[in-house]
């Protein structure tokens, strides 16, 4: 056995204490204390409603041509109930998605969009992955709610 054999695995240690001494912990207990996310996080996904409460999707399916894992489920319908155009049925597969944000950019009319949230990402089930447009919508009046309520306290 050389020398060099048996130097070679306390040099690497010392490093890793040396490391282990001097880096800052990371570790954070999770639900008390929370990391700061990055501004440019892209989190769920939401369908955004006009200020009178229509929907703004009008059905194009740009955003599922633009998905390149093809989790997007858009079926346009015309005319019914005053409306021109809308999305009938509007799915997304979490399970399949990506959070590259593409379907945000292909959207002619700004309907969707990402939030910075994604703790309700755990998923029982392959089913329950799987957000239809009341889903989409519901997450955006809570992020509006949210975003209210953090105003308030600000003005006060």
């Amino acid at each position: 056995m050389s020398l060099q054999s048996v130097l070679a695995p306390l040099k690497g240690m010392k490093v890793t204490m040396r490391h282990a001494a001097k880096e800052p912990r990371i570790t954070v207990q999770y639900p008390e204390q929370k990391l700061e996310l990055s501004s440019r996080l892209r989190g769920l996904h939401e369908l955004r409603l006009k200020p009178d409460g229509t929907e703004v999707c009008v059905g194009c399916s740009l955003c599922a041509a633009a998905c390149p894992a093809d989790c997007i489920l858009v079926e346009g319908s015309e005319e019914e109930a005053g409306r021109e155009r809308f999305a009938k049925t509007y799915k997304i597969n979490l399970s399949r998605c990506i959070f590259c944000g593409f379907c945000v950019e292909a959207c002619p009319v700004d309907a969707i969009g990402m939030t910075k949230v994604m703790v309700e990402l755990t998923f029982e089930d392959r089913w329950s992955a799987i957000w239809d447009k009341e889903m989409l919508v519901a997450n955006f009046k809570r992020r509006v709610a949210l975003e209210a309520a953090e105003r308030v306290p600000e003005a006060a």
